[in-house]
């Protein structure tokens, strides 16, 4: 019988040897945020979010983030989404994004049951590869959780929303505003349409333009 008095345990025996808890025993495998943050210039990520109307209808709007630049398209809004809903507006997105398209390499997305076979071909199609999300782990998705969280607070959570007509028009201009005037934390407070390139001087008068009926404001020099 072997003597279990003074052996050592496992956890030192990989602490001697200088292994790591799994799953970064290789020292190599990137966290899920390391490879997000590796792979964002080529990541497309996919999501849903619904709005509620005064009439109590639940609106579904379907979204795709540049990740890399954090650039939001809107793609639809319903009361009613389908699987082939999502695939049109899928379709429809590969125009908007031109040349661009071919600089992606992953579309990330969860695992609703919208997403089916016909909408990932559109992206395999083009070389762009599926990565899905953990069951149950919007965090995993964090990029597009972010921007829902933004435009529920700064712009649907305060805007009474008649109807799909008005949805459409109010989130378009949000989206608008998100893409080229919203400073953005992550771009070192620049505006996505900012050149990074450049510092600009401190203005001798700033002029404000109001975004939807003056909810939010932007501010530019006006010199």
């Amino acid at each position: 019988m072997l003597e279990r008095c003074g052996a050592p345990h496992a956890p030192s025996i990989l602490r001697s040897a200088g292994l790591d808890p799994a799953p970064r025993r290789s020292g190599n495998a990137p966290t899920w945020r390391e490879f997000l943050r590796a792979q964002a210039s080529g990541l497309l990520a996919a999501d849903f979010f619904h709005v509620d109307t005064v009439t109590l209808t639940r609106l579904y709007v379907f979204l795709v983030m540049e990740v890399g630049t954090r650039t939001v398209h809107v793609l639809g809004v319903t009361a009613h989404p389908t699987a082939a809903w999502a695939t049109r507006l899928a379709r429809n997105l590969l125009p908007d994004l031109g040349e661009r398209a071919t600089g992606f390499r992953y579309l990330l997305r969860d695992r609703d049951a919208k997403y089916t076979d016909a909408f990932d071909a559109v992206f395999t199609s083009e070389n762009i590869s599926i990565l899905k999300s953990a069951p149950q782990a919007p965090k995993m998705n964090a990029h597009t959780q972010r921007f829902i969280r933004s435009v529920r607070a700064e712009c649907t959570d305060r805007i009474l929303i008649y109807n799909e007509q008005h949805a459409r028009r109010v989130l378009a201009e949000y989206a608008e505003h998100h893409n080229s005037g919203r400073p953005h934390r992550a771009l070192q407070l620049r505006a996505l349409a900012d050149d990074p390139n450049v510092i600009p001087f401190p203005a001798q008068r700033v002029q404000r333009h109001d975004v939807l009926g003056g909810l939010i404001h932007e501010y530019s020099d006006a010199s």
